[in-house]
């Protein structure tokens, strides 16, 4: 027996299946609930160092693990969360941040997007141009290749001529 409902719940489960998980583990929460919203601000602005844009509190990374870690003892010390940040930037950069200041250190990060656009139209308008200059012309049919042509598109005239 067939249940009307069942694709539809397949959908949704399937669906949810794509949400990623938090990998914040039970052992890391904080029991301060005020503290622990903070931490979890603080670590949307982080990014995993081994994973590709992902947040600290999304990855099952053990350096992300390290980084949340960090967090919630900086703030159990009485960090504000500007100074937990400074400390997780200074022991590990600028690219932790999922938006680094715009400083010379970051130029590269803000305008590698740029570049790469600006490189993309460079080779479009190269290629484009050098399609362009080089036509690739058909050689010019001999009597016989024409002859031949007109024959195989317009048959009926031919036999016509031979009448």
């Amino acid at each position: 027996m067939k249940r009307p409902g069942m694709p539809l719940l397949a959908l949704v489960l399937l669906m949810l299946a794509a949400v990623p998980a938090a990998a914040t583990t039970p052992d890391e929460i904080l029991a301060d609930p005020v503290l622990e919203a903070r931490a979890r601000d603080i670590g949307a602005e982080l990014r995993c160092l081994v994973c590709q844009n992902q947040l600290i509190d999304d990855s099952n990374a053990p350096l992300a693990h390290d980084l949340r870690v960090i967090v919630r003892e900086r703030l159990v010390a009485g960090d504000s969360n500007q100074q937990v940040l400074d400390f997780v930037v200074e022991r590990y950069g600028d690219y932790v941040l999922l938006k680094p200041p715009f400083k010379p250190g970051t130029l590269l990060l803000w305008g590698a997007p740029i570049l790469a656009l600006i490189g993309g139209g460079l080779i479009v308008v190269f290629v484009l141009r050098r399609r362009g200059d080089n036509p690739e012309a058909a050689p010019d049919l001999t009597a016989a290749e024409q002859r031949r042509l007109d024959q195989i598109l317009h048959p009926a005239s031919g036999k016509d001529k031979g009448a």
